[in-house]
């Protein structure tokens, strides 16, 4: 699985003008389901991301976890993050999971995510999606397992 994750003062999404997901501080997580992903990966890409020391501590340093703060996880599919450019211009998109399959992966990491304690809102699997956020930091990090 590959994720794109961002740590946020606040993060939405909507879909059709509607805000189907939201939360104030946390991780704004993008997921993909990669080609030959199962429901290990997305227990370990889970596990790694509420363990992940990127929040502040009462000395200013970066050594605290989502699962420390009582942060939340505004979780969005995407299966963009798997693009190949290294044949042009067009990416392709051919190692991320078939949809059915993306789509089982994508609600099985939110279950994973929940069954940490995480306090979760979700997107929607194949919609058109407009994600708001206010990244706090910047702290981004792009993740593979």
């Amino acid at each position: 699985m590959r994720a794109l994750i961002q740590r946020v003062t606040a993060a939405s999404v909507r879909v059709a003008g509607e805000t189907i997901g939201e939360i104030d501080q946390g991780l704004l997580i993008l997921i993909c389901a990669m080609q030959g992903d199962d429901a290990t990966k997305s227990a370990q890409m889970a596990a790694k991301i509420s363990k992940l020391r990127i929040f502040t501590d009462d000395t200013g340093k970066m050594n605290r976890s989502l699962v420390d703060t009582g942060g939340s996880a505004l979780i969005v599919s995407q299966f963009t993050l798997a693009a190949d450019t290294s044949r042009g211009n067009r990416p392709g998109f051919s190692t991320a999971a078939r949809p059915a399959e993306g789509k089982a992966l994508y609600e099985q990491f939110i279950k994973d995510m929940g069954a940490l304690g995480i306090n979760t809102a979700t997107g929607e699997f194949g919609a058109d999606m407009a994600v708001s956020l206010t990244n706090d930091g910047p702290i981004t990090i792009w993740l593979d397992i």
